[in-house]
């Protein structure tokens, strides 16, 4: 029996070889055919599936789960949701520029307006963010409103401030 020594443990090559196993799928030279976490659509085989399946949307290639409805929310209660939902984003680009939106807008929003930037958060983050700084063309239903006007005048940043998050 040969026993590998780490800093902590000991192991005996058995249980070596046993927690090893799983990397040696990765050494052959067929590793990105036979990934077992693929990406959505990263194969041919996976993008001829999504071509027949009529419960996908030409545009993303995969359907967006419809956003929770809110009924009967209060506007203080919106307010407070959409300045935690502005810096949970799940990206830092877009949690620091939809957070310092929200720190110098949301106090002059109206309920409509409130109700809007809601509506906007429901889209996909790099989606917000490429619009925002231009580098992709916003859908209809966004390109014409006022309020990615001024998100978009927002990451522009022409008085070059310094950014960091705002405090809850």
């Amino acid at each position: 029996m040969y026993l590998v020594k780490s800093s902590r443990t000991v192991f005996s090559r058995r249980s070596y070889t046993r927690i090893l196993s799983p990397l040696r799928f990765f050494s052959n030279s067929t590793r990105a055919s036979s990934d077992p976490y693929p990406l959505p659509l990263s194969s041919p085989e996976l993008n001829a599936l999504a071509s027949r399946s009529p419960n996908l949307t030409r545009d993303d290639n995969l359907p967006w789960p419809e956003p929770l409805k809110r009924q009967g929310e209060d506007e203080k209660t919106l307010r407070a949701r959409l300045v935690y939902q502005t810096r949970k984003r799940g990206m830092l680009e877009g949690d620091l520029l939809l957070s310092t939106f929200a720190r110098d807008q949301l106090g002059f929003m109206i309920l409509d307006e409130l109700r809007e930037f809601d509506q906007l958060l429901d889209e996909p983050d790099w989606d917000i963010y490429y619009w925002s700084i231009g580098k992709k063309e916003p859908p209809e239903r966004w390109a014409t409103t006022t309020l990615l006007e001024k998100l978009q005048k927002h990451a522009k940043n022409e008085g070059k401030v310094v950014r960091v998050m705002p405090d809850l």
